[in-house]
């Protein structure tokens, strides 16, 4: 078992998340964070972390398609290991429904509007 990423991260990207992580399984898009599947232990100690609830055990059900989200942007995206600044605006997104097609950057250095 592993812990993904889901939509729920996307234009909030808190990253309270990251300092807790044992193994340094973070790695940060444009957008949002996800965890390399590879490399998670399954400790579970990133997701009561999350302020925006986006983490869920890959065995959750509404946990499978972002499984393979994260697995993809793992491998293209670079390893965070500390805890940066989320944007100025992320309150406001917390919460809000449907931010994936809108708002997903796939490049790490992709624009957001």
């Amino acid at each position: 078992m592993t812990y993904v990423v889901t939509e729920a991260c996307i234009r909030c990207k808190f990253m309270d998340c990251v300092e807790v992580c044992p193994v340094d399984c973070f790695y940060e898009g444009e957008t949002m964070l996800v965890i390399d599947p590879a490399q998670c232990i399954d400790c579970g100690v990133c997701e009561p972390e999350c302020p925006a609830e986006a983490i869920l055990p890959d065995t959750s059900p509404e946990a499978g398609k972002w499984l393979a989200l994260n697995t993809e942007m793992a491998a293209r995206w670079p390893n965070i290991t500390s805890k940066g600044q989320p944007p100025a605006d992320a309150e406001a997104w917390r919460g809000v429904e449907g931010k994936y097609d809108q708002y997903f950057a796939a490049d790490h250095g992709a624009k957001v509007d």
